[in-house]
């Protein structure tokens, strides 16, 4: 009676099972229905590109560089080539439409591609002589799944204000490093700035002095003041000055009232040794077109980086349904064996103890099952995420993804030298066009820091003119007794009593009072301290950036040489996985020809099932790293957009007109549309209405 008393908790826990597996066995194969026909091509929604390194002109708006630049939103929504693959309430994807997704739709892609903007921003900022503010190179990585190799967000440190200064050296005080890209002379800016004062002054003063001729003095006094300030790319500063001033007065003792005062200058000082030249005045200008050119590749980056991730990312997912069909396939076998022991065990050729065993295999199959399709159900969430821009929309949310691209192991490997894969990432790989760049701004700064430990010569020279003006109130001094006269007045007055403002203009230029010369400034720093720590730190900065590259280099070879051994290491375990695969298949066969005539027993059946359960597990596994260590190959030689037919302006439009080629896949026997793709006719420019830039 010990049997029985066994079997019945067992036979329970199996129905409970059994009905399980046949909820998700529905679910799945509804997953796997045949699609309906595709929908229309998709229409591209094209992302405004605009040069923020011009600046606005001012004509005919004269207001215009005065008023600030109206921005876009951000476009949160997704872009219609996700409708467009939708069909059924299900999300069919190669994986070139996966690619081109995250193109299109990445929000780490998005992120970056701000930096291309705020590169121009800065460049524009540059050209009127100020600091630059730098621009982030680093990696946006914030999209969860799909492991990426490589040197990650280390890169693009340095030059371009990023988050790590000289190149990730040590941190000072309170953790904050500052480099001495941008020190040097000062610079004046380019932008000619026009000053002005416009003043009404009314004084009135009550006197004090026994000799005060009035007992309140009462003054008006007006002025109007102009200037102009402009510096040049060669050290030379440019300076006008133009004053007016009219004074009415009740003083007595006032040669005129009102008076009239105007004068001008214009001066023009040049450094001689320090700031001189072009180079010191435009190394701004110089490093911000760098920056721009390291956002460019630094974006370029970022697009191979979110590929790499993306491919992982549809790997994963196609691993995902193919361990659900080995989990599915198991569970079968072990079905079948439970019910062929069950009627031996009705018949009497096995113990019950075989039917116990069945029915936990069964259970331990099932949960396998369970196990993979909610990692199935994990892996579509993270595909969604990283291919949109917002899985709030409930019918995105609710669509299950079904990949419709399958590795594909070609007949024969190409092989390539590695010395020649090695030269190709030194020539491509982003990383160390960025480093390349990053020496070459630091050479720039360098030599303007070296100009700064000059002493500071300037030459100068200036001329002006002044007149007056008025009208003259005083009498002239003769013999009869006079309070007040004069003996002498200004040479305007000299036939008339009143000379008005055109003619006190007219005297600025016609020299009857030049003001003229010409010299120099000199300022020495005494010890100069300052200047010479700037310039060994420099220098020391600069020798760092060398060995960072180098260091770089010798990375990059490493990840080359790892990324072909694990290219030629997947293949042969895809071919081992296949002959076990095969292997096991023709065994378990075999051994059921053998249990229908009684060779055999239930165990061995069992046991076979297992056994090729593991292998095309192994099988599915090898392939998925045979993939993705190919996906790592092409991001380590730098060379994953060209082999994968991706145009980086597509990318940095946000809408795709030319429809991704990834290598080394085929069609998803159990997962392709009766209909043309969707994907295909994306990709032909003809059908692109939004296409033309």
């Amino acid at each position: 009676m010990l049997v029985p008393r066994l079997i019945f908790p067992v036979r329970l826990r199996f129905y409970l099972a059994a009905a399980l597996f046949l909820m998700f066995t529905a679910a799945l194969g509804a997953q796997q229905a045949t699609p309906p026909a595709a929908p229309q091509p998709v229409q591209p929604q094209l992302i405004h590109l605009k040069d923020y390194s011009v600046p606005r002109s001012a004509f005919p708006r004269v207001l215009q560089p005065y008023l600030p630049a109206e921005l876009a939103q951000p476009n949160l929504g997704n872009s219609p080539r996700i409708d467009a693959l939708m069909r059924d309430g299900k999300l069919y994807l190669s994986i070139d439409d996966a690619v081109a997704l995250a193109l299109e739709n990445n929000l780490d892609i998005d992120i970056a591609r701000y930096n291309l903007n705020i590169a121009e921003a800065d460049l524009l900022r540059a050209k009127s002589g100020a600091t630059i503010l730098g621009v982030n190179a680093g990696i946006v990585q914030n999209t969860p799944g799909g492991g990426v190799g490589g040197l990650g967000g280390t890169v693009g440190s340095g030059t371009g204000g990023t988050t790590v200064a000289a190149s990730g050296a040590g941190t000072g005080t309170n953790g904050l490093v500052s480099s001495t890209l941008g020190i040097g002379a000062p610079i004046t800016s380019f932008d000619p700035q026009v000053t002005s004062t416009l003043q009404l002054d009314k004084n009135d003063m009550e006197s004090t002095s026994a000799l005060s001729p009035v007992p309140i003095l009462a003054q008006n006094t007006y002025t109007a003041n102009f200037g102009y300030t402009q510096g040049f790319q060669w050290g030379t500063t440019m300076t006008a000055a133009f004053n007016n001033t009219h004074l009415t007065t009740n003083n007595p003792t006032s040669l005129l009232s009102p008076a009239l005062a105007s004068n001008f200058q214009f001066r023009v000082t040049q450094n001689l040794l320090q700031g001189f030249g072009s180079l010191p005045n435009t190394r701004f200008i110089r490093i911000a077109k760098n920056n721009r050119e390291i956002s460019d590749v630094a974006f370029r980056l970022q697009v191979i980086t979110t590929v790499d991730q993306i491919e992982n990312i549809y790997w994963d997912l196609v691993y995902a349904y193919e361990n659900v069909r080995v989990q599915q396939e198991s569970l079968t076998y072990a079905q079948k064996a439970l019910d062929d022991a069950k009627h031996q065990a009705q018949v009497g050729t096995v113990p019950p103890i075989q039917v116990v065993s069945a029915q936990s295999t069964v259970a331990t199959d099932l949960q396998n099952l369970i196990v993979a399709q909610n990692n199935l159900q994990l892996q579509q969430l993270l595909t969604k995420n990283a291919l949109s821009r917002s899985i709030e929309d409930p019918v995105l949310a609710e669509a299950d993804v079904v990949p419709t691209s399958t590795m594909q192991l070609p007949q024969e490997e190409t092989v390539i030298p590695i010395q020649d894969l090695i030269n190709d990432a030194l020539r491509h790989r982003a990383e160390l066009v960025e480093s390349r760049i990053d020496l070459n701004s630091r050479d720039i700064n360098n030599k303007a820091v070296r100009n700064s430990m000059l002493p500071s010569l300037d030459l100068f020279a200036y001329y002006g003119g002044s007149g007056v003006g008025g009208d003259l109130i005083l009498p002239a001094c003769s013999g009869t007794a006079t309070l007040h006269c004069y003996t002498t007045i200004p040479p305007p007055f000299a036939n008339t009593t009143s000379v008005g403002y055109g003619a006190t203009l007219n005297q600025l230029v016609n020299s009857t009072a030049p003001d003229k010369g010409i010299g120099l400034t000199l300022t020495i720093p005494l010890r100069n301290r300052v200047a010479q720590a700037n310039q060994v730190r420099a220098e020391l900065e600069y020798r760092q950036a060398e060995v960072r590259e180098k260091q770089l280099e010798n990375q990059v070879r490493i990840e080359v040489r790892n990324a072909q051994f694990d290219v030629r290491q997947n293949r042969v375990a895809v071919q081992a996985a296949q002959s076990a695969v095969d292997l096991a298949r023709q065994t378990l066969n075999a051994d059921q020809e053998k249990l229908k005539v009684g060779l055999t027993t239930q165990v061995t059946i069992l046991q076979d099932a297992a056994t090729l359960t593991t292998g095309e597990s192994n099988l599915v596994s090898a392939k998925a790293a045979y993939e993705k260590s190919r996906v790592e190959l092409d991001r380590a030689t730098g060379l994953l957009l060209d082999h994968a037919g991706i145009d980086v302006a597509d990318a940095t439009r946000g809408a795709v007109t030319h429809l991704p080629n990834v290598p080394y896949v085929a069609p998803r026997p159990d997962a392709v549309p009766t209909a043309p793709s969707s994907s295909n006719s994306a990709a032909d420019p003809s059908a692109q209405q939004g296409g033309q830039m």
